[in-house]
């Protein structure tokens, strides 16, 4: 198993969040990815970067994002089969963001969002939640959570 790390848009692929991540997924004998976007902040080129690394995929895997990489896991995941999809405060029905609907093809996504975050508010966590009828966590704190 393999798990594919995509950060937000003002963090990169060694940020705090997915360095912690990537040590308890290699705890637990999975290959760890994170993909390195620094040179685009548009999230559609970022879905298709991730798209192209996971064409060459042969073994199953697990998509991780963070705010603007939830966005791009979980779009990535319209056109994939992952085993698994972890959301941490991602950031969805964002204007100005091409997808503004979601069919995911995982029936295994959680998300977590801090109740306070000041960047992607929660109620959007809260609608894709209900909509998709996966598990949320909603946790003490906001965008600044580590």
């Amino acid at each position: 198993m393999k798990v594919y790390f995509s950060d937000g848009k003002e963090s990169g692929p060694c940020g705090t969040k997915i360095k912690r991540l990537a040590k308890i997924a290699e705890n637990m004998g999975c290959g760890v990815e994170s993909i390195d976007y620094t040179d685009t902040i548009y999230p559609d080129l970022r879905v298709e970067r991730v798209l192209g690394v996971l064409a060459k995929e042969q073994d199953e895997f697990v998509l991780v994002g963070s705010s603007m990489g939830g966005y791009v896991s979980l779009v990535a995941s319209q056109e994939v089969h992952a085993q698994a999809i972890f959301l941490m405060a991602p950031a969805l029905y964002i204007p100005g963001y091409e997808r503004q609907e979601y069919r995911s093809r995982c029936s295994h996504i959680e998300i977590v969002h801090g109740w306070s975050d000041d960047v992607i508010p929660v109620e959007h966590s809260i609608r894709y939640a209900k909509e998709a009828d996966c598990t949320l966590h909603l946790i003490s704190g906001g965008s600044s959570i580590k």
